[in-house]
């Protein structure tokens, strides 16, 4: 199939488009480069070097016919959106528009987008969190990912657009940026390997759900020949705290980091821990990575990285 990949330079999105790849899809990346980089892209792939707003995209789909888009290009800094969220709403909601209405009018049958698990559901009511979990998102960015599942569904009913919304937790791994919209294991990887100080924020006690990017571009690969629309957590069903997080990675690190701490951040959300029954059921995916292996994996990346 012809594959458009969004975001496709970046972290996820490299991986995503990858394993694409491997399959023997025709694969096309939109990026403005922003947060990704020219060289996680595979050569057998082709580079737009564009943003999902731009009206270039119109001409792009009407070019190429893509019949399937993977959308994970965003802007997803969560201390971001609540700085400015209409900056917040013009990629991630605006952006997503433009990408569908330049899709529909040129055969696309089909949207995997990557939306957010953590930040849409907000506090645990019920943990671990399923799919019925209320959205109460805290943040902006959460509002967008909550919104654009809408909008999916609104081209879906009235366009006959498939889609399929996989709600990430925390995702870490190799080619993560340190620097950035970074998350926090690519921070410590980084930050400890150099041999610099580290800052848990807060006592650390928070918790989150971090998932292996490799298990999150099996998920992708399994949304792509299900045919119903619909939505599914891609997480671990684990509570690791930072605290946790940070004495794990030190170990594989082999550093002697020092563990301090810095005040907590204002309104940070607490806990954040995914139910993934329906994605092994439906989907038959299954996690490869615990916490342990899929550190132990990431700090060797960083290592490898640090002697190139």
């Amino acid at each position: 199939m012809k594959i458009l990949v969004t975001g496709g330079a970046g972290f996820i999105g490299s991986h995503v488009a990858d394993a694409l790849l491997k399959q023997g899809h025709e694969v096309h990346i939109l990026d403005d480069l922003s947060g990704g980089f020219e060289h996680n892209v595979d050569p057998k792939a082709t580079l737009h070097i564009m943003g999902v707003q731009d009206k270039d995209v119109h001409a792009l789909c009407a070019e190429h016919q893509f019949e399937v888009m993977y959308h994970l290009a965003a802007q997803m800094d969560v201390r971001k959106s609540v700085a400015d969220p209409i900056f917040d709403a013009n990629i991630n909601i605006i952006g997503l528009l433009n990408l569908l209405e330049a899709g529909r009018k040129n055969g696309l049958k089909k949207v995997v987008f990557s939306s957010t698990g953590g930040a849409i559901y907000g506090e645990p009511i019920t943990a671990p969190q399923d799919e019925n979990h209320p959205n109460l998102p805290m943040s902006p960015y959460g509002i967008t990912k909550m919104v654009s599942e809408h909008y999916l569904r609104f081209y879906g009913d009235l366009h006959g657009l498939k889609w399929v919304a996989l709600r990430y937790g925390n995702v870490y791994g190799p080619r993560q940026n340190a620097h950035g919209e970074a998350g926090v294991v690519a921070i410590f990887a980084e930050r400890m390997l150099r041999g610099d100080g580290c800052f848990i924020n807060g006592d650390g006690l928070q918790t989150r759900d971090y998932v292996h990017v490799s298990d999150v571009v099996q998920a992708n690969m399994l949304a792509l020949n299900y045919d119903e629309n619909d939505i599914f957590n891609v997480g671990t069903g684990v509570e690791t705290n930072v605290v946790e997080l940070f004495r794990i990675i030190r170990k594989y690190a082999g550093a002697s980091t020092p563990e301090e701490h810095a005040p907590a951040k204002p309104g940070e959300q607490m806990r954040s821990v995914l139910c993934t029954k329906k994605l092994r059921e439906v989907l038959g995916w299954e996690q490869k990575h615990t916490i342990e292996t899929g550190l132990e994996n990431t700090v060797e990346w960083f290592k490898q990285k640090a002697l190139a």
